[in-house]
């Protein structure tokens, strides 16, 4: 079956944001944590400025800065910061399990900014999501893990923010557009104080954590969110978010063949309880259910004839 353009949009960020997982581990040590975060961002930015004038990327609007400064300050630095943090203590795979809410935060979020259906559904999925992030971050039995655990699951929330967040960018920006602007106010706004560190950290950090690093930015960050940017602009939030599910499972694999990491039993667990309710909150009504439900006998619809 031929896929359209946005189910390989959707696919290729499944891809890509699966690979950060990993990834991050191996620029971690080399740059730690604030390190990363301004090294991924800055050259993400650099790579959408080269690109910005070839595909003519308009300048945003005045009115629109103060959300795309939030959208910056959330979906690119915060999410950067807690994520980077929680993975020095978190394996990459585990990470991903927890980061795998995001959908379930997000249709919530949707619900109450967006006007988007707030069903039973989705708030009994995004319950056992949330719980299946909390039996990992409760399951490490240390301290460290635990906490750094805690700020996976923030970083999860800032991410979710992110994606209900641009929706309203997207209708009158590009995908390529709003990745840019959120990219660059997300690098200079928290991001820029850390530059000097960086760049001493930078100098002395292993070739493979550099070539990580590098990688993080030009690929899941550039071009990740730009190929996010131009799904999510012709879905619903809910309905782009349920391909993220499949992050963790990909990144569980690349986990294990580039580090090898075997998660727990317990923290699986979570991950498919996570799993399990984002696809309860994706959950789609039959459509006979639809329209007995909104006062229509599914004899009464008329069927096309063939031709």
């Amino acid at each position: 079956m031929k896929l359209d353009r946005t189910s390989l949009a959707l696919a290729a960020t499944v891809l890509l944001w699966a690979s950060a997982f990993p990834a991050i581990r191996v620029a971690l040590d080399g740059y730690g944590a604030g390190g990363l975060s301004f090294v991924r961002l800055a050259v993400a930015s650099l790579a959408l400025a080269v690109v910005a004038p070839l595909l003519k990327v308009r300048r945003p609007r005045g009115r629109d800065l103060p959300r795309i400064a939030l959208v910056g300050a959330s979906g690119m630095s915060a999410y950067q910061l807690l994520l980077n943090w929680g993975e020095i203590h978190v394996p990459a795979g585990t990470a991903s399990l927890i980061v795998a809410v995001v959908p379930a935060i997000s249709a919530l979020l949707a619900a109450a900014f967006l006007g988007e259906r707030l069903t039973l559904a989705v708030v009994a999925g995004s319950a056992v999501a949330l719980g299946g992030a909390a039996l990992i971050a409760v399951a490490g039995g240390d301290t460290r893990y635990t906490v750094a655990a805690w700020a996976v699951l923030a970083a999860a929330v800032a991410q979710a923010g992110y994606h209900f967040a641009i929706k309203p960018l997207l209708r009158r920006y590009t995908g390529l557009e709003v990745a840019c602007y959120a990219m660059w106010a997300g690098t200079v706004l928290l991001l820029l104080p850390l530059a000097p560190g960086a760049v001493r950290t930078a100098l002395n950090a292993p070739v493979d954590a550099t070539l990580a690093a590098v990688y993080l930015g030009v690929l899941p960050s550039a071009a990740g969110f730009v190929v996010w940017g131009y799904a999510v602009a012709r879905l619903t939030v809910t309905a782009a978010t349920a391909a993220l599910y499949l992050v963790p499972v990909v990144a569980l694999a690349v986990a294990g063949v580039w580090l090898g990491e075997r998660p727990r039993p317990v923290e699986l667990l979570g991950g498919l309880i996570g799993i399990a309710g984002v696809a309860l909150v994706n959950r789609r009504p039959r459509p006979e259910r639809a329209r007995t439900a909104a006062g229509t006998s599914p004899r009464a619809v008329p069927t096309r004839r063939r031709s």
